[in-house]
């Protein structure tokens, strides 16, 4: 399976989450050795000028300060950082699982995007065009059409919680892969090229289980072999030169809407 790389969108928000939560953590710091220098300079002041009462009070001062430093705990991955690399790590293995079992016909697009969102992976080969969503979630998920919630257990097997799955625009699984796959389709069709966009989730994790589901809108893949068996009972079948042309048209869509700027998103619980 040959692999191309449009774009990498979530490594780009890691980085970015990396970079607020470190200079958070220099900010703290700096503002903490700032404080000090101030503190010193009173404590040296008043004991060159004999102010006892105010040198003890500086001192102490000092102190308390120095036992209130930033903790190193502050540097630790934040909880949107472990998201994220849970959704690249989940991303990366599907990719992986993929590459192992299907010939250099297919071909693994990533990171495509178009006005309506992004879709993780778009599998195209002899036996069609796949749109696969990937979410590395340890959890059971029960879906009904797009309402989709997680049951998450601690490691001895006990029920934590359970809270819905969705995006920062408050989409579910299927609400972000099913809007931009049928902006994809009808941009396709539009440009001679009719050809079903097959949808799949992915649950990547080792430890995801499907629950409850009933009017599902999307394959629901809990294995990489389950995709693998969509694609061996596809009945699509695609010549290598309309692969080539529709490959082509992907990649000029994807570019398009890449080179816009990003419509801004309501920050939200993101799984």
């Amino acid at each position: 399976m040959l692999t191309v790389e449009l774009s990498d969108h979530p490594g780009q928000l890691l980085t970015a989450e990396t970079q607020r939560r470190e200079a958070t953590v220099t900010q703290a710091r700096s503002a903490h050795e700032k404080k000090l220098r101030v503190l010193r300079k009173q404590r040296d002041t008043a004991r060159r000028q004999h102010r006892w009462w105010t040198y003890l009070r500086a001192a102490l001062a000092i102190v308390r300060h120095k036992r209130d430093r930033p903790r190193p705990v502050a540097v630790q991955p934040s909880d949107a950082e472990e998201i994220l690399r849970a959704g690249i790590a989940g991303e990366r293995l599907i990719a992986h699982e993929l590459g192992q079992a299907l010939p250099d016909e297919w071909t693994l697009l990533r990171g495509y995007r178009n006005a309506r969102g992004e879709i993780d992976h778009l599998l195209l080969g002899p036996k069609g065009l796949f749109a696969i969503e990937v979410k590395n979630l340890n959890a059971t998920v029960h879906v009904n059409a797009d309402t989709w919630l997680a049951d998450k257990y601690d490691r001895y097997g006990n029920h934590v919680n359970q809270y819905p799955i969705a995006d920062r625009g408050g989409r579910s699984p299927s609400e972000q892969l099913n809007q931009p796959a049928d902006a994809l389709a009808s941009f396709l069709y539009n440009r001679g090229q009719a050809v079903p966009v097959r949808r799949v989730v992915a649950l990547a994790h080792e430890r995801s289980r499907l629950g409850k589901h009933a009017n599902l809108n999307v394959h629901v893949a809990v294995t990489a072999n389950d995709i693998l068996r969509l694609v061996r009972d596809s009945p699509d079948e695609i010549s290598q030169e309309r692969r080539k042309r529709l490959q082509q048209l992907i990649e000029q869509d994807h570019e398009f809407h890449n080179r816009r700027p990003r419509r801004p998103q309501a920050r939200r619980r993101t799984r």
